[in-house]
């Protein structure tokens, strides 16, 4: 694979297609995008969220029209093929593609059989329907680009909680490495992968899931009620132009995890997690011991003696 530099993609007149661009961290890529000149096409499913954070882009960009506001629904390839024709009619590629758009809803083993297809289906499939869409084309127009998929250490470490959630992000992980595999061993190929994996950061996913819950229950939603979104930030948790940042050093490093530390976790102690998961199979533990009481001990001594 040619290695190609993050300023031979990230250039003005390029083209950049994030999902889930209306708030969050799709939107705080959006505005760096569009301030670095780059054509971008904010997408997500809720139109008129997209509307209003439109603006918002279009204010620091060369140009308002080098902002489009695509309403587009990820569980849906062909919506995503659509997509990819529009962008691609700017200038016959797409430099950056961030496979952002996310969902919350899910719950456990047993939840609702429908709560487990729509995270799935928003969280797993919808980055793979968006490579699936673009990536051949963009490999076929030669021209170098990144796609940056957004994954969550949830789908790494597994707290308990919410087990739809840490299946739909565990397979993008996957999927991503994958992908990046067979990138780099195209011939010729002048693209690369990336994940994205944020640390706790005052987004508004938790947000809109207790929101849709509520909505279709019929029952009234007060935002307060949400522990953290970007609204009510907690100060223990980055901001998403903090991520947005973090992200974007990494990438010029040439970085494929991208695994953001936050106010309240530093990357050494992420990485002592992250080992502990991984060794449950190699030391024969029982599954998310990190939760299990026999060995809450052990874990913290864990923590204590790597930490020194």
């Amino acid at each position: 694979m040619a290695t190609s530099r993050l300023s031979d993609i990230i250039a003005v007149g390029k083209v950049a297609v994030i999902t889930g661009a209306s708030s969050g961290i799709g939107l705080a890529t959006s505005k760096r995008l569009a301030k670095a000149g780059m054509k971008v096409f904010m997408v997500d499913v809720d139109t008129s969220e997209l509307q209003a954070a439109c603006p918002l882009v279009q204010a620091v960009a060369a140009a308002p029209t080098d902002v489009t506001a695509v309403t587009t629904d990820v569980r849906d390839l062909k919506a995503l093929e659509t997509l990819r024709d529009q962008a691609f009619a700017v200038n016959g590629t797409v430099s950056f593609l961030m496979n952002n758009a996310g969902t919350n809803t899910g719950g456990g083993a047993l939840a609702p059989i429908d709560d487990w297809h729509k995270t799935i289906d928003v969280n797993t499939w919808g980055p793979i329907h968006g490579c699936q869409a673009f990536v051949p084309a963009m490999q076929k127009s030669g021209a170098p680009g990144i796609i940056v998929n957004t994954g969550s250490k949830q789908g790494i470490t597994m707290p308990p909680g919410n087990l739809a959630y840490n299946v739909s992000k565990a397979a993008l992980k996957a999927y991503t490495e994958g992908l990046q595999h067979e990138l780099r061993s195209a011939q010729g190929s002048r693209l690369s992968a990336a994940l994205l994996v944020p640390g706790w950061t005052n987004t508004s996913i938790m947000l809109k899931a207790k929101r849709d819950v509520a909505v279709a229950a019929g029952e009234d939603f007060d935002p307060a009620s949400v522990f953290f979104h970007e609204a009510n930030p907690q100060p223990g948790a980055w901001m998403p132009d903090q991520v947005v940042d973090f992200m974007m050093e990494e990438l010029e490093r040439g970085r494929f995890y991208i695994i953001c530390p936050d106010n309240d976790v530093d990357r050494t102690t992420d990485n002592l997690r992250m080992t502990w998961a991984m060794q449950d199979i190699t030391e024969d533990r029982a599954p998310l011991s990190r939760w299990h009481p026999d060995y809450k001990d052990a874990f913290q001594a864990f923590l204590d003696q790597n930490k020194q």
